[in-house]
């Protein structure tokens, strides 16, 4: 009965209750994970609301809190952790139809949660600049989505991650309260909310920083040996007069996945995929030439809407093209240690192809940082846990995508301001509930 009173009180919202259509939307990636797949399978909500603006959101949120219904927030579904399934069931709120662009102006852009990154990324570029950086999954991931959930992504080899001062600007978010309240958040508040989860505020609005953009090349580089590719990769995201975008680093026989381009990678092949400022590609041939690599494709900006970019390759894309050959590959996430070829060389020779190395060279903090996407060839969930203490043993720090739950992600524990604000704007605990160690569903 709470449902369909939930229902009855929203007259007018779009509010899908066909049992397919609601699964699919309770939905998300984490089908990378057996794990993952088989703690989350029959996770459903019983609901999905589609609101199409803010006042639309404030009736939701108070209609979840006077039926005391758990509410999961969902842009476009395209993370991998579970982020966006319905542990308890209730609403799932989907906001990808709150797609306005409210405004964008030089260095900075104002939009609706829904809006999807590719968009602004174009719109942005129609006055010279674009989005500091963004996810594999730029073309269909909403602005919010990322927000809650992303952290950094191509482009974070010049700007850093999404939590770095000045990245994000400010976020508007409506609360679960009784009677929900919109709060304009700014300066360091915006991490009270930011890779949240959707634990602690829904996003309405997002202000978010723009880079000056520059015509970007595509460039393929293969390497007869891995550890070469990553010294490349190294010293080519700390040479401060290149300008560049992407920095990606795949072991063979990972380039075989990507079907679209292996006819320029060589079997046996390690491959480096970047995206170059053109000015810059005189001074990116020395430096192949002086790591022994070869050029075996580049395309220039003007051509990059030809074909599959290769940014489509890179982060958690490149584990999407992987499964697509074989649905047994999984991934782990991991942070090397500041002084890390000789243990990411080491790994690399240990696991063989069990192990894949996959690196991606960002700045964070103004240090240059290469965590790695490795692909890993799943037999089971011991043998995947032995992996793991193997590398921790090394000294590498394991984000673990096999776990919904936030404190076993990049955080290993939610941070005190961000549980303050929890308590304050959710005080049934309705927001995405279950995903914590700590937090309890009180509904």
């Amino acid at each position: 009965m709470t449902i369909n009173n939930f229902i009855v009180s929203l007259p007018g919202l779009e509010i899908i209750t066909e049992s397919t259509q609601v699964a699919k939307l309770s939905d998300d990636y984490h089908s990378f994970s057996p794990i993952l797949t088989a703690k989350l399978a029959g996770k459903v909500g019983d609901v999905v609301v589609r609101p199409k603006n803010e006042a639309e959101v404030l009736k939701v949120a108070a209609a979840c809190a006077k039926y005391k219904l758990p509410i999961t927030m969902r842009g476009a579904g395209t993370g991998n952790y579970g982020q966006c399934v319905p542990i308890y069931g209730g609403v799932v709120l989907d906001l990808s139809k709150m797609q306005k662009i409210l405004w964008v102006k030089p260095g900075v852009a104002r939009v609706e949660a829904g809006v999807k990154l590719a968009a602004l990324d174009k719109k942005a570029q129609e006055i010279g600049w674009e989005m500091r950086m963004t996810p594999s999954t730029y073309r269909t991931a909403t602005i919010a989505g990322f927000v809650a959930g992303g952290s950094g992504g191509i482009g974070s080899i010049r700007h850093g991650l999404l939590n770095e001062e000045g990245n994000l600007l400010g976020l508007r978010v409506v609360t679960l309260e009784d009677e929900p309240r919109v709060m304009e958040l700014r300066g360091s508040d915006i991490q009270k909310v930011n890779h949240a989860w959707g634990i602690n505020g829904i996003i309405t609005e997002v202000e978010i920083a723009l880079g000056e953009t520059y015509p970007w090349a595509e460039v393929i580089v293969i390497f007869p040996e891995f550890i070469a590719a990553a010294k490349f990769g190294q010293v080519l995201a700390a040479t401060e007069d290149i300008i560049k975008k992407e920095v990606g680093i795949f072991a063979d026989p990972i380039p075989q996945y990507f079907t679209g381009i292996h006819q320029y990678i060589p079997q046996g092949s390690h491959v480096a995929l970047l995206m170059i400022a053109e000015q810059s590609l005189e001074s990116l041939l020395g430096l192949v030439q002086q790591h022994e690599g070869e050029i075996t494709y580049q395309k220039m900006a003007g051509e990059v809407t030809k074909g599959l970019p290769l940014a489509e390759y890179t982060w958690n894309h490149t584990t999407l093209h992987a499964r697509s050959v074989d649905s047994s590959i999984t991934y782990l996430q991991s942070v090397f240690p500041a002084d890390n070829l000789a243990t990411i060389q080491h790994l690399h020779e240990y696991f063989g192809d069990e192990v894949m190395m996959h690196l991606e060279f960002i700045r964070a903090n103004g240090s240059i940082g290469s965590p790695g996407l490795q692909l890993v060839r799943y037999t089971n969930e011991a043998r995947l846990n032995e992996i793991i203490r193997y590398h921790e043993s090394h000294g590498v720090f394991i984000a673990n995508p096999h776990s919904y739950l936030i404190e076993d992600g990049w955080k290993r524990a939610i941070a005190s301001e961000q549980i303050d604000f929890k308590n304050m704007v959710d005080p049934y605990g309705l927001m995405n509930p279950g995903k914590s160690k700590v937090l309890q569903f009180h509904g």
